[in-house]
């Protein structure tokens, strides 16, 4: 069974720095797209910043220039550095994995980890 993990999240005061961190429990070839996406309260889910396995990187314009998504083809693992962080990216943070089995592509999520920005 696949499994996508977070970490990292945590309380910054505005202006901080934090990164997540998100691997998946499959082989780097299997993995076609890695993201972050967040969703705050009383807000729909929204997507941050994606990878994907040509090393194409997409990133939402409220976060550009701030958020850097990378990943360690290593490590398995991607990651999010977030810097001047801001009051409004309060979230929960959700890493998601679309990763081809079997000839057949499925999404997968992590539990999500909170960031919460506060003075």
């Amino acid at each position: 069974q696949v499994q996508v993990v977070e970490s990292g999240g945590g309380l910054v005061q505005p202006g901080g720095s934090l990164r997540l961190s998100c691997s998946a429990s499959v082989s780097r070839s299997d993995i076609l797209a890695m993201g972050w996406y967040r969703q705050a309260p009383g807000k729909e889910r929204e997507l941050v910043a994606r990878i994907l396995n040509t090393g194409g990187i997409y990133y939402a314009d409220s976060i550009q220039g701030r958020f850097t998504i990378s990943r360690d083809n290593a490590k398995n693992t991607m990651y999010l550095q977030m810097t001047t962080l801001k009051l409004e990216d309060t979230a929960v943070y959700y890493c998601n994995a679309v990763i081809l089995r079997t000839g057949v592509s499925r999404e997968y999520w992590g539990q999500g980890t909170q960031v919460t920005v506060s003075s």
